[in-house]
């Protein structure tokens, strides 16, 4: 893998995680969340739920096994871009106040959570096109540390998006 391609696929897996721990520490909320969106019948409600947070920690660890660092990205890009089609259906039918379900601070629906997974699925592209390179461990040990960087501002966008959904529900 390219050093670019390992600092994204340590962002993918971090969002992912993050994603991950925030459904499964509170299912049957996340559960709520998915039957808010109103994309399906109630009854696959909580079989929908579970393979969402079930794809969400295959592609963590995928990110951290070379042979399914490919396939783990190409379901990220797949969950992304599923995510944002059930946002924008929502946020056209005028359903904007759903809480996302994306993880961490709560976020109301709307266009800015869309242009996020826009470009982490533009990452995800630049990370499945890299050529591999014959780096050593401190070179990959620096790749992740950005990696980590990239999730760090990840989280100050994801505030941001938070703080601007609690201004708009604020008026």
């Amino acid at each position: 893998m390219s050093m670019l391609s390992v600092s994204i696929s340590t962002l993918i897996a971090l969002v992912f995680l993050r994603a991950f721990l925030h459904k499964i520490s509170g299912f049957t909320v996340f559960t709520g969340y998915v039957e808010d969106y109103r994309l399906m019948p109630l009854r696959l409600v909580r079989a929908a739920s579970a393979s969402i947070v079930g794809a969400e920690l295959l592609v963590v660890f995928s990110q951290g096994l070379p042979a399914l660092r490919i396939f783990g990205l190409s379901l990220a890009a797949l969950l992304l871009f599923l995510y944002s089609f059930g946002i924008s259906i929502n946020i056209n039918r005028g359903r904007i106040n759903i809480e996302c379900g994306c993880g961490g601070g709560a976020q109301v629906l709307s266009w800015s959570l869309v242009v996020r997974n826009g470009i982490l699925l533009g990452l995800i592209a630049i990370a499945m096109t890299q050529q591999s390179s014959s780096s050593g461990g401190l070179d990959y040990a620096v790749a992740a540390f950005g990696g980590f960087l990239l999730w760090v501002v990840f989280l100050l966008g994801d505030q941001i998006i938070a703080n601007s959904s609690m201004v708009t529900r604020a008026s």
